[in-house]
């Protein structure tokens, strides 16, 4: 057999290996650059070589699709790195003390949120750039003078990662026409005493009580549920001008927590409302609660029951319930405790729904600042201050129109149901 040197065909050959060796070069390329699942492999910290400043470096893998920063206050800076799934298997975090106390990661759908937390006595504006020489993130923190942060801080809303609110909706009161009575009707002399016209809102602790202390002891919880119990009266005063708000306390004064049921009594409402923040040992867990009055139901509704009720009185005497308490008074109030249930549902839709937080139920306990009013009453605990975000959401004046308007719109909702029901029973 003879072979045939074909000079030609081996040129073609060599330049399809070689087309084909380039191809599979850049392929592996695209494979480990574009396409390569980045991995946050660590977060470290250093202080600036002149002395102007701190830097955050993420160390990643690959480059991340993009990423944003804002600082919606002078001691918490928000960042968020965009791509379908970012690996934080192992990720190493550096000491969390000095000056940049902590950070927390939180996963999103399509990126990952970033919470970093600054030391309050720290003033810095921040900025974040990529790394020219690599796929790194730098997030440079530049001192500043503290009213110059002040202003730089006031642009941005500070993001609750694990909540998907719609602020326009969240905030959104539709205006629901009430019923319309006939003056003319045999009903009329008794009509006024089937309106829903008079509410009392309760601002939980007070004066040399604050309540809970929130996460690393930055706020109080008797300055948090005040200004959402004046936001809720604010919001019925508007859209509600013929309901009379009564607070049990519209200032940081000490109420005692039988008198506030009295105060309820005393103004024959026809709804009390107690308003509070959660606190736990756990600084990870985060919702809202609604309760109503009755027998506990678990073990952690009873904690929570201790810790609510046993609140230092004027006289110094700490005021417990016991069950004997709480079954006369379900024998003797059930058409009360049942109202009290379902307004409590009703909140806790508006909660859940569409101010987008976290439901922790509908719960029956024995609490006395609910046990001593003798109409429908329901305790709402907001969320939790120890959870660094339920604290930045709830004192943000954000947080707290946005709690308040769902708190609102349930109690209307019961309003019109409640008139409706009425007025169709005296007819009858």
């Amino acid at each position: 057999m003879t072979y045939e040197f074909n000079p030609l065909k081996r040129i073609q050959t060599c330049s399809l290996f070689r087309i084909c060796a380039v191809l599979v070069f850049v392929f592996s390329l695209i494979n480990t650059s574009v396409f390569a699942q980045p991995h946050l492999e660590r977060i470290s910290k250093a202080e600036r070589s002149d002395g102007l400043g701190y830097v955050v470096r993420y160390h990643l893998s690959a480059p991340v699709d993009s990423f944003t920063v804002i600082q919606p206050a002078p001691d918490l800076i928000q960042m968020e790195l965009f791509a379908d799934n970012i690996d934080t298997t192992g990720i190493q975090m550096f000491d969390q003390e000095g000056k940049i106390q902590e950070v927390r990661l939180y996963k999103l759908e399509r990126s990952y949120g970033v919470d970093i937390y600054l030391d309050s006595d720290i003033y810095v504006k921040s900025k974040a750039y990529p790394d020219q020489n690599g796929s790194d993130i730098l997030l440079a923190l530049t001192k500043a003078d503290p009213y110059e942060v002040d202003v730089f801080t006031q642009q941005f809303l500070a993001k609750t990662w694990y909540l998907g609110i719609d602020p326009e909706e969240a905030l959104k009161i539709e205006s629901i026409p009430l019923p319309q009575v006939d003056p003319d009707a045999e009903y009329n002399q008794v009509r006024d005493k089937l309106k829903f016209d008079t509410i009392v809102i309760d601002a939980g602790h007070g004066g040399h009580d604050p309540g809970n202390l929130g996460y690393r002891k930055r706020t109080k919880e008797k300055d948090v549920v005040l200004a959402i119990a004046l936001k809720l009266g604010a919001y019925i005063n508007e859209y509600l001008p013929d309901v009379n708000v009564i607070y049990t306390r519209d200032d940081d004064t000490f109420v005692e927590l039988e008198e506030r049921g009295r105060i309820a009594n005393r103004s024959e409402a026809d709804l009390f409302v107690s308003i509070h923040a959660d606190g736990w040992t756990s600084s990870k867990v985060y919702g809202s609660s609604v309760f109503f009055l009755g027998l506990h139901r678990s073990d952690l509704s009873l904690e929570i029951m201790k810790e609510e009720n046993q609140v230092f009185n004027t006289h110094g005497v700490i005021e417990d319930l016991t069950e004997e308490d709480l079954l006369i008074y379900e024998l003797a109030h059930s058409g009360i405790i049942s109202t009290s249930e379902r307004i409590a549902y009703m909140v806790e839709d508006q909660l859940r729904n569409r101010a987008g937080r976290k439901s922790r139920g509908v719960k029956q306990m024995g609490l006395v600042v609910l046990y001593q009013a003798s109409m429908p009453g329901i305790l709402v605990e907001t969320g939790f201050l120890t959870n660094p975000s339920e604290q930045r959401f709830l004192t943000s004046d954000y947080g707290q129109s946005i709690m308040a308007s769902a708190i609102f719109r349930a109690i209307r909702d019961y309003k019109v149901e409640y008139e409706k029901t009425e007025t169709f029973s005296s007819s009858n």
